[in-house]
């Protein structure tokens, strides 16, 4: 690597079991971990996180590029940014009225109260649809 290049910029890889969503140098990287929302630049120091669904932030000359994360795994390690998630969407991917048909099935799911019903589950897809709409909304 060159020195002035790595110097700068920050490497990074997002990796779901479906494709390689994202390798490139960036200025900086924003992600909501479990504990709250952190900003990355180079030589941040060696880390290893939680994700939460969330909206993930690119930032690369004077450009911002947003993506949805749905949770996962982050580790920062010699100015390298590796993010596996089981899923991750740009906003142009995302079908506006699925998500909100699958906000509404999620509300339903919550408001019965059958046993048989996986909160976890229903809560996860609930929270998800609504990382998808409010990343649309903000653009």
């Amino acid at each position: 690597m060159g020195e002035n290049m790595s110097d700068k910029k920050i490497r990074l890889q997002i990796s779901t079991p479906d494709r390689d969503f994202y390798n490139g140098d960036v200025d900086m990287v924003v992600v909501k971990s479990v504990t709250g929302e952190m900003g990355i630049l180079p030589h941040h120091l060696a880390l290893a996180t939680i994700l939460d669904v969330g909206i993930l932030k690119i930032k690369n000359e004077n450009v911002e590029k947003q993506a949805v994360l749905n949770g996962g795994f982050m580790e920062i390690k010699n100015s390298v940014v590796s993010i596996l998630t089981d899923s991750a969407e740009w906003p142009e991917e995302i079908d506006l009225e699925r998500a909100k048909q699958a906000k509404e099935r999620a509300e339903e799911r919550l408001k019965m109260k059958d046993a048989d019903i996986d909160f976890d589950r229903a809560e996860f897809a609930l929270k998800k649809a609504i990382n998808r709409i409010k990343n649309l909304e903000n653009k």
